[in-house]
């Protein structure tokens, strides 16, 4: 039986979570539909897909529906074995490790980076420069990390992207909308004077991802989404709790 694979994602293009099915998916050679949603207006393809969260992403394989992307990410890679390189590594150990990086990525460098757009557009510098502060100190403890993972190789997973260079890997445009929306953010997050390794790595990591056919998204769409969904949303947000 031929396998079916849709994938519910955004209208955007620019949600990270999207982007890490995406990359997945294409690093693993598999083919897909892709059904934007749009989530002002959720189809009810998505509320009985992940009627938890009511969120995408939501991989649909034969008509089962996977949600989340760090869970998509890790059952794609265990459900097409055959598939292009394998995204985790074999040892539980190393799985172990992958996974703990995984978590923190998505908790200590991602928020703190999507707090400094929020308060440079609130014109909160003091605000800013601590959360810029915060976001460049967690990237240097995952510079670290690589050294661990990559041993000396070109990508967390070696000589191939692995599971932890696209959990990484979907936030380099919101990375690079910091460094030229927000203000002017300097040096830039990953720069080779602070994080040399991260800095070689995202650009090998683009190539990757262009290579398997999904590049990284431009930042001219993360200003675009900023401007025309963030920012409304965090100014309503400030009124409602003025009041």
């Amino acid at each position: 039986m031929a396998e079916e694979l849709k994938l519910l994602g955004s209208l955007s293009g620019v949600s990270p979570y999207v982007i890490r099915a995406q990359m997945a998916l294409a690093v693993k050679g598999l083919a897909h539909d892709y059904l934007p949603e749009d989530l002002t207006r959720k189809s009810k393809l998505l509320l009985d897909s992940n009627p938890v969260h009511k969120s995408v992403p939501v991989l649909i394989h034969n008509g089962k529906p996977v949600c989340d992307s760090l869970v998509i990410v890790e059952y794609v890679d265990e459900a097409f074995p055959g598939g292009g390189a394998a995204l985790l590594p074999a040892d539980p150990y190393h799985r172990a490790v992958t996974r703990f990086w995984a978590a923190f990525i998505d908790s200590k460098v991602f928020p703190p980076c999507l707090a400094i757009l929020k308060t440079a557009a609130a014109e909160a510098e003091e605000e800013k420069a601590a959360k810029v502060k915060e976001t460049v100190e967690a990237l240097q403890l995952v510079e670290g990390a690589f050294g661990e993972c990559s041993k000396r190789k070109p990508f967390f997973g070696g000589d191939a992207v692995g599971y932890l260079d696209v959990v990484l890997g979907c936030y380099l445009c919101w990375f690079e909308g910091v460094n030229e929306i927000a203000g002017g953010v300097s040096p830039p997050l990953l720069d080779a004077s602070r994080t040399p390794q991260l800095a070689a790595w995202a650009a090998r990591f683009r190539s990757a991802a262009d290579a398997v056919g999904c590049s990284v998204p431009r930042v001219d769409k993360v200003e675009a989404y900023l401007n025309n969904v963030l920012k409304p949303k965090w100014s309503a947000a400030a009124a409602a709790s003025s009041h």
